[in-house]
């Protein structure tokens, strides 16, 4: 039972004896049992592993993971298509504006554009356009 990982205090209760008197009278046992346990699937895997047949891959890969320390890598490429800093001063350049004057508003048809790139649909039917035309002065 040691060798499936049962606690020693369960297989004193199911042998019936009290669990000093089990590592007392069983201290080999106890100890080696799960190397014993360990040895058997080594070695059913191992066959596994350098046979024919469809288990062999995934046996021996199994088997280079944990005995070889082998392991699988993913590798993340992060590339930078646009430098949004370069983008930033570009706006600046083309529009005259610095960074900290409020966006300029502007009302194209139920489309209100905020700035030089975003724009903001306008939401709900109750819109008055000339509240939007208020804020933007």
């Amino acid at each position: 039972m040691a060798a499936y990982g049962i606690p020693e205090a369960d297989i004193a209760t199911v042998i019936g004896i009290d669990p000093k008197t089990l590592r007392r009278h069983y201290r080999r046992e106890l100890d080696t049992g799960h190397i014993k346990a360990n040895t058997r699937v080594a070695e059913f895997l191992f066959r596994k592993a350098t046979t024919d047949g469809h288990q062999c891959v995934t046996a021996a890969i199994f088997w280079l993971k944990t005995r070889a320390r082998w392991k699988e890598t993913m590798v993340n490429e992060i590339g930078i298509t646009r430098d949004p800093i370069a983008d930033l001063f570009r706006d600046i350049a083309e529009h005259g504006r610095r960074i900290h004057d409020p966006p300029v508003r502007t009302i194209v048809g139920d489309v209100v554009a905020t700035g030089p790139r975003s724009v903001d649909h306008i939401s709900g039917a109750h819109a008055d356009r000339a509240d939007l035309a208020e804020e933007s002065r």
